[in-house]
């Protein structure tokens, strides 16, 4: 293949990581906006950002070809975050399980 080829392919490549890291910039964005008018407790904020910045970092507990802590660290870190969204009333279908008043509570569909 020619050199101009390559390049195309290189530019192409780029402009696709490019769009990929936007869209999670947004993402992150979002989220950052999202958690700061949740309500969720400063200490679970930072431990997601802490077990980012450890899974990005060059320092492991672990060497890097085993992702475990990696994993473990990050995991231990969405739990404790839906532990706070929970606890502060954003679990998932938080509105569809509530009763409306007035609504049918019984199975049978009788009252």
């Amino acid at each position: 293949m020619d050199t101009s080829v390559w390049l195309i392919i290189g530019a192409l490549v780029l402009l696709l990581m490019a769009g990929a890291a936007a869209v999670l910039l947004v993402r992150v964005i979002r989220a950052r906006k999202l958690l700061a008018d949740a309500g969720i407790p400063l200490h679970n904020k930072a431990l997601v950002w802490a077990a980012v910045i450890y899974t990005v970092s060059p320092v492991d507990l672990v060497p890097d070809p085993v992702y475990l802590d990696d994993i473990g660290f990050l995991l231990l870190a969405l739990r404790s975050l839906h532990t706070a969204a929970h606890a502060a009333g954003l679990g998932r279908g938080t509105a569809s399980t509530q009763a409306k008043p007035g609504g049918n509570l019984s199975a049978s569909g009788s009252n």
